[in-house]
This record gives C-alpha cells, sequence and structure tokens, in this order.
C-alpha cells in the first residue's frame, strides 16, 4: 500500500472494507469498480480545482459529496458512487491522496474481480515486471515519453490479451500511468497488493535452477512458520547463485547461497 499518513490512512483503511475480497457482489462489478476508480483518481490528478474542493475540510460534506455527484453519478457503477461519496465525506491529510487512495483502492477491487485467481494474478504482474526489467526494447517502449498512453496501451493489449487475465491487463496499463517512478516499480507494489488483499506476504526467491512442486511447498511452509502469514513466491533462476537460495521478503534477506558462502570465506581469508 502507498504510504499515508494521519486521517489519510484512517480515510483508506475504512474504504478499503468496500472494495476487498471480502466484500459481496460479482467478479464483474468488481471489475468494473476497478476500472471507475482507476479513471475518477486518473481525472483528480488532472484537475487541481475539482480535487482541493473535493478535499477542502472547510467545505461541508454534504457539498463534497453533492458535487462529486454531480460530475461522476451516472457514469459510474453504483457501487462506485458510494465509495467516491464516502471517500469525498472524509478528510485528507494531503489533497494528493485522494487520487492516490483511489488507485490503490482500483487495484484492490482489480484483485477482487480475480477470485480465487490471485495467486495467477500475483505471478502475471511479476512475469510481466521483470520482462520489462530484462527487455530494454519493451522497456523503453512503455517509458518513451514521445509515445502516447493509448499507443502503450495498445503495445499492452498486443503482448497480453487473450494470454493473461484481464485483471493482469488492467494494472499493467495502469502502471502506465506514471503515479510510479518506473513501470516495474508500480507492478510490483501492485503485486504486493494482490498478495495483502489475501493475508499474504511476497518473497522473491533466487535459485540456480527450477524448483520442484514439492520444493516450493516446503519453502513455502517454512517461510509461513517464520513470518507467521502465507508467503507468495517468485521464484528467478539466477546464474549467480551457483547453488542453493537467496530470499528477500520486504527489507529482509536470507543468503543460503553458494556464492554468498565462497565470498564469505574468500573476506575471511583477505581478513
Amino acid at each position: 500500500m502507498p504510504s499515508f499518513r494521519g486521517a489519510s490512512a484512517d480515510a483508506v483503511v475504512a474504504l478499503q472494507e468496500q472494495v476487498g475480497p471480502a466484500r459481496s457482489g460479482s467478479a464483474e462489478q468488481a471489475a468494473k469498480v476497478s476500472d471507475d476508480l482507476l479513471t475518477v483518481a486518473a481525472t483528480l490528478r488532472g484537475e487541481g480545482a475539482l480535487r482541493r474542493f473535493l478535499t477542502d475540510a472547510s467545505v461541508p460534506a454534504e457539498a463534497r459529496t453533492g458535487l462529486v455527484g454531480e460530475v461522476f453519478g451516472g457514469k459510474v457503477d453504483p457501487a462506485t458512487s458510494a465509495v467516491l461519496s464516502d471517500a469525498v465525506s472524509r478528510r485528507w491529510t494531503s489533497g494528493s491522496d485522494l487520487p492516490l487512495a483511489l488507485e490503490h483502492l482500483g487495484v484492490v477491487a482489480a484483485v477482487t474481480s480475480t477470485g480465487s485467481e490471485a495467486g495467477r494474478l500475483s505471478d502475471e504482474l511479476f512475469a510481466v515486471g521483470q520482462s520489462v526489467k530484462d527487455n530494454a526494447e519493451l522497456r523503453d517502449a512503455l517509458s518513451d515519453p514521445a509515445r502516447s498512453v493509448a499507443d502503450k496501451s495498445a503495445l499492452v493489449d498486443s503482448l497480453l490479451a487473450g494470454k493473461a487475465l484481464p485483471a493482469t491487463v488492467t494494472l499493467v496499463k495502469q502502471a502506465l500511468a506514471g503515479t510510479h517512478h518506473t513501470v516495474s516499480a508500480a507492478l510490483t507494489e501492485y503485486q504486493k497488493v494482490a498478495a495483502e488483499s489475501h493475508g499474504q506476504g511476497v518473497a522473491t526467491v533466487r535459485v540456480a535452477r527450477e524448483l520442484s512442486a514439492e520444493e516450493q511447498e516446503r519453502l513455502a511452509a517454512a517461510l509461513e512458520r517464520q513470518y507467521g502469514r502465507a508467503i507468495h513466491l517468485n521464484l528467478l533462476v539466477d546464474p549467480d547463485v551457483l547453488g542453493g537460495i537467496k530470499v528477500e521478503i520486504g527489507d529482509d534477506v536470507i543468503d543460503g547461497t553458494v556464492s554468498s558462502r565462497l565470498e564469505d570465506a574468500r573476506r575471511r581469508l583477505v581478513g
């Protein structure tokens, strides 16, 4: 989740309950709410006067909810309207927090739309993120300021449509919005949201060879015992590992690789 402070943090926690996995409603409605929230977030980022009015605590809440209804009512799903009305009636630490929060809620709704396939969504977001990191041509095409967002979105469709979950396509396109430093950073954040929405952490595991399903289950179980919650594994075959594994969870690094042990031995000899 993006870093929110004070009143904004409280608002996001309350609003997330309306779009998270526990809410009722169909996958189709969740997908529509996601699209709506992401669109409204983009609108508020571009319309400073509207954003300032909707986050001005000196303006009566009735006036704020009334305006958001006039601007967006009839254009979004009723569930989205309820979220927007609730959002603008709350206090925000900074006016810029509102569109950022709506984007986050849109990501949560996209995750909700996948139902039991949230794990697949995480895997697909990770795979796309790795492709962007490893493929300079693709990375440049998606970050080129001279290319329109529509052109970049068409490129995403050509690569993913029919091959990935609709939510994956939605979130990869959202990563082009520029609210994160890079497309890869956005995809990493979205994958964390997908995992956290289902009570999971995310571990990047670097290995010298592919792990079997049984090995993955044992590693996931060991990490769950250590961290007290389920862990989604991002597996990377890395030739620099040589042997063993390297696990990264947040700021924690568990390095059990041969290359790490060799480096430790070299340092001891030198020292």
